[in-house]
């Protein structure tokens, strides 16, 4: 499916942000990509991680530590994914392309596929963002309504309840049946265009699980006191931290109150790329440095989504050249103050749209 952007005075707007926010970087000398700040957080992040996992692999600790070290393996994961693997998958970690593609596979480190990610992510999303047909980050199957183009169903009436439990299956569902139909269906949808790329990526994807899959289950039920049981409850636990914080991350940032979205079914889009990306997309907590650290700046979505192979450690600089020159062309400047406020604005759209068109449009 092929949807064009069209727009009758072309993507001015595009043209004059990049233009400013180039400038803004030559007059200060600074690079787009990592500086010291994301060096030193991509070390701690790593230890963070691995700490946790060291710990529980190698020291005899009551069941509720236990608890709180997969609990930490899940949270360092999810900032992981958001810090270090985001920057990288895009391109925006180094100008080395070695360096990108190397911190970019921190994803298959935690169970994931890199290379099912850059399409799912870094092609359909970030190109097609909220178009209903083509972006799958507002496609769960149906489970949950994120789009009021989704269809219907009649248990969608209670997934502004059900739906944040749903979340903390995302990342469970990737490391164990997404990755493998996701790339079978991208191979049939064509992102994938040699076989000899969809065996070769295949088998990466195959190798990297079984090492996954050998380190956070299999050596600990067998070099550790705990049992099966509890060793798959502790894996549990991991996918559950990670999947609630990253789902709802990503989730402030296109499914909540005025935000924009179109089908893919309807033909092309009438606006230029930029100003969908800007209708799309909402920021929020811009002012929490803490926040900012630990989800890898995806609370200036904004900023993200018109320069992903910009470093996130940058957005906050260029957040007010974007939100002036946006408001220049007309267009809101969408961002929420807190989280919190970000986060109730998710659960009233998830509100409206369990609501069912057929007689809440009469």
């Amino acid at each position: 499916m092929n949807v064009k952007f069209n727009s009758p005075t072309g993507d001015r707007l595009y043209a004059d942000l990049t233009q400013r926010v180039n400038q803004y970087f030559k007059s200060n000398n600074i690079k787009k990509t990592a500086n010291v700040e994301m060096v030193s957080k991509t070390v701690i992040l790593l230890i963070a991680y691995w700490l946790p996992y060291v710990l529980l692999m190698t020291v005899s600790m009551p069941l509720w530590v236990a608890a709180i070290m997969c609990a930490l393996l899940g949270i360092t994961m999810a900032g992981i994914g958001m810090s270090i693997m985001h920057d990288a998958a895009h391109g925006a970690y180094s100008k080395n392309k070695f360096i990108n593609k190397a911190l970019a596979y921190t994803a298959n480190m935690v169970g994931a596929s890199k290379y099912n990610w850059v399409i799912q992510h870094n092609v359909k999303h970030h190109t097609y963002t909220n178009v209903h047909g083509l972006d799958e980050d507002i496609d769960n199957g149906g489970i949950v309504r994120l789009s009021p183009f989704t269809p219907w169903k009649w248990f969608h009436k209670f997934q502004h309840i059900y739906g944040w439990l749903l979340y903390s299956l995302n990342t469970l569902v990737w490391v164990t049946t997404k990755d493998f139909k996701g790339i079978v269906r991208y191979k049939k949808d064509d992102y994938i265009k040699t076989k000899s790329e969809y065996i070769r990526e295949y088998i990466i994807m195959v190798i990297t699980k079984v090492v996954y899959y050998s380190y956070i289950v299999v050596l600990p039920i067998l070099f550790t006191p705990f049992t099966v049981v509890q060793v798959l409850i502790g894996f549990f636990i991991i996918h559950a931290f990670a999947g609630f914080i990253l789902a709802v991350t990503f989730q402030l940032a296109h499914v909540v109150e005025d935000k924009h979205f179109e089908t893919a079914f309807n033909g092309d889009i009438d606006n230029s790329w930029a100003a969908h990306q800007v209708v799309t997309t909402a920021n929020f907590g811009m002012k929490s440095r803490l926040l900012n650290w630990y989800i890898g700046g995806l609370n200036f979505q904004i900023e993200h989504h018109l320069f992903p192979h910009i470093c996130h450690v940058h957005y906050r600089k260029i957040s007010e050249i974007v939100k002036n020159t946006v408001k220049e062309y007309g267009l809101e400047y969408h961002d929420h103050k807190y989280m919190f406020s970000a986060i109730i604005s998710h659960y009233k759209t998830l509100r409206e749209f369990s609501k069912n068109p057929v007689f809440s449009n009469n």
